[in-house]
């Protein structure tokens, strides 16, 4: 089967790639630096010629409000009437849990009108929506740092390991299409104030974090569930001390 990801050389879609490709398919790892570029449309016409399935992972260069809802909606037009004109019988996206509640923050505004757009295509889909990665959490700590302080809220929220959403795209990608929305979500739930504590600590940084429920999140207010998912969720296998474990350990800088 022929199979196009979209952000096939990211974090998420490399890591997609890889296990189609072992498992026998036709995988064509499509971004701007192979020459398909979706907000322009460039290279969709080939890319997608003949593919069954569409797999989308790709993000937004900046999270600034205006180019983040520029960047969804050109590159989702684009790729769904490109895969209109190809015949394509299934477009994966990867979303994210809370986007609905999220809508203060123009990043989310604009996974919303991605999420619509796929929506009302006509062409079969799945859309995955994931709760936060573990591979992003020192940059939550360095967004929400002052001095030494970081403050976060203590709203819940259930990481997810980027090898369980690659692995749950890619039997997404293998089935038929659910015309729906299916929650993703790491194996253990936290507070975010508490699961930042617990990173931080065992990276031994000396900054200190503070619950602060006035503390937003990509520019948006949180309440206790706004980033947990639903009792349906599909529930990865790796949990926080076991993702950290086989984190690559930094080389130490020569003094």
């Amino acid at each position: 089967m022929k199979i196009v990801v979209i952000g096939g050389s990211g974090l998420i879609g490399s890591k997609v790639v890889d296990r189609l490709r072992q498992l026998g398919h036709e995988v064509v790892a499509a971004s701007p630096t192979s020459g398909v570029n979706t907000v322009t449309g460039e290279g969709l016409p080939a890319a997608l010629a003949g593919a069954q399935v569409v797999v989308d992972v790709a993000n937004s260069p900046s999270f600034e409000d205006q180019p983040v809802m520029e960047f969804f909606q050109k590159s989702g037009r684009h790729l769904l009437a490109a895969e209109a004109t190809a015949g394509v019988r299934h477009h994966v996206a990867l979303s994210v849990v809370g986007t609905e509640r999220l809508q203060q923050s123009g990043y989310f505004r604009a996974k919303l009108v991605q999420e619509n757009l796929i929506k009302s295509s006509g062409i079969p889909y799945t859309i995955v929506r994931a709760t936060q990665f573990m591979e992003f959490l020192a940059s939550i700590a360095a967004f929400s740092t002052t001095g030494n302080v970081v403050r976060v809220s203590p709203a819940g929220i259930q990481p997810i390991a980027a090898d369980d959403v690659a692995d749950a795209l890619v039997d997404v990608t293998l089935r038929h299409p659910l015309n729906s929305i299916l929650e993703i979500a790491g194996p253990e739930l936290f507070s975010l104030s508490a699961l930042i504590r617990r990173y931080l600590a065992k990276k031994e940084d000396p900054r200190h974090v503070i619950a602060d429920s006035h503390a937003q999140y990509s520019g948006a207010d949180l309440d206790e569930l706004t980033l947990v998912p639903g009792k349906d969720a599909r529930l990865g296998k790796i949990n926080l001390e076991t993702w950290y474990a086989n984190q690559p350990v930094m080389a130490q800088p020569l003094t």
